[in-house]
């Protein structure tokens, strides 16, 4: 997939008393994605949406969508960019 855009891909922020739990603890943001997009596609939009370094993704399909679970590399904080999207 060849994008130009991250917001091809990303489609919204997922936001459950988990993912809040997830970005205090673990380093992750949790996003709806495209279905076809790939592990790689949702790393390049992170990063490039964000100005971010990835450390992983998870995905998991469910009836809302495909979701994607990034965590961030330990220099980057996923507080900040929570609060820069509008989680908090």
């Amino acid at each position: 997939m060849t994008m130009n855009n991250p917001f091809e891909i990303i489609i919204k922020p997922y936001v459950t008393e988990k993912t809040m739990f997830m970005i205090e603890k673990e380093n992750k943001l949790a996003f709806i994605v495209k279905r076809d997009a790939t592990k790689m596609d949702i790393k390049w939009a992170v990063e490039r949406a964000f100005g971010v370094k990835v450390e992983s993704v998870n995905v998991l399909y469910s009836r809302k969508g495909k979701k994607a679970f990034v965590k961030l590399r330990p220099e980057f904080n996923a507080d900040e960019i929570a609060v820069r999207i509008g989680i908090f």
